[in-house]
């Protein structure tokens, strides 16, 4: 029997490719994003069953709608994959707070909401998936983005921790730069950071992937940042926090 797996931000970037990888192994697939059209121009191309779910994860109505997805057990998903993101492109002091909230909604709330939304039928089949996009800044003092990843860290480490006996495997994949849209969006450049220091989304999907089925907690995504992972904590705060903001510019 095929098994079924929702990701949200699927219409561009990683969430796409998570999404083209998740068909090429025979999942069919409910794809999440606000964009409508380049939802249902992914579902044409992959040649898998799809179902196409626009929703802005920060509009409780939305949110509740994807929730109520999750958890309907005439449709059972095997797989939630909580991709969708956005970052501000301004320090704390200066940023708009409704942006903020928008932020800490959609990478804190939204997956800890789905993830409660999908965990109850996970539990009766006795088996399923849970993998949160994450972030290397995750681990740094980088602003409000880095506090939002934080907390995704920690919300997949406990699920996989918690829910590892009942067949659930969680995990967080923590990707550096990404050769994606999603800084382009944010109105930045990537003239501060080197092009070695860009994954290709391909790569990283097919890790995380690999992570979950694995049942590995933690996916720090690329050889160049696993690297550089085990050295994090022996640098000062203020370092890190100095070096990582100045490394993509405001336009």
């Amino acid at each position: 029997m095929a098994m079924t797996a929702l990701v949200t931000g699927a219409s561009a970037g990683l969430g796409a490719e998570l999404a083209r990888q998740l068909a090429a192994d025979g999942f069919r697939l409910v794809l999440v994003a606000r964009d409508r059209a380049r939802l249902e121009a992914l579902a044409a191309s992959l040649a898998v069953p799809c179902e196409v779910l626009p929703a802005d994860l920060t509009v409780p109505d939305d949110l509740q709608r994807v929730a109520a997805r999750l958890a309907d057990p005439a449709r059972p998903v095997d797989v939630l994959v909580s991709n969708a993101g956005f970052g501000i492109a301004a320090e704390l002091a200066d940023s708009d707070p409704a942006d903020e909230r928008r932020l800490l909604e959609l990478l804190a709330w939204a997956p800890l909401r789905l993830s409660q939304a999908a965990l109850p039928g996970m539990l009766v089949r006795g088996r399923g998936g849970i993998l949160t996009v994450a972030s290397l800044a995750g681990l740094l003092p980088t602003g409000s983005y880095a506090a939002a990843k934080a907390h995704a860290i920690a919300l997949s480490r406990s699920i996989a921790a918690q829910h590892r006996a009942d067949g659930i495997r969680a995990t967080a994949l923590l990707p550096g730069f990404v050769r994606t849209e999603f800084h382009e969006r944010m109105g930045l450049r990537r003239t501060g950071v080197p092009a070695i220091a860009w994954a290709d989304a391909a790569d990283v999907a097919r890790e995380g992937l690999a992570g979950l089925r694995r049942g590995r907690a933690v996916v720090v995504s690329d050889w160049r940042y696993r690297l550089v992972r085990p050295v994090l904590p022996l640098v000062p705060d203020r370092m890190l926090g100095r070096w990582t903001m100045r490394r993509l510019d405001p336009r």
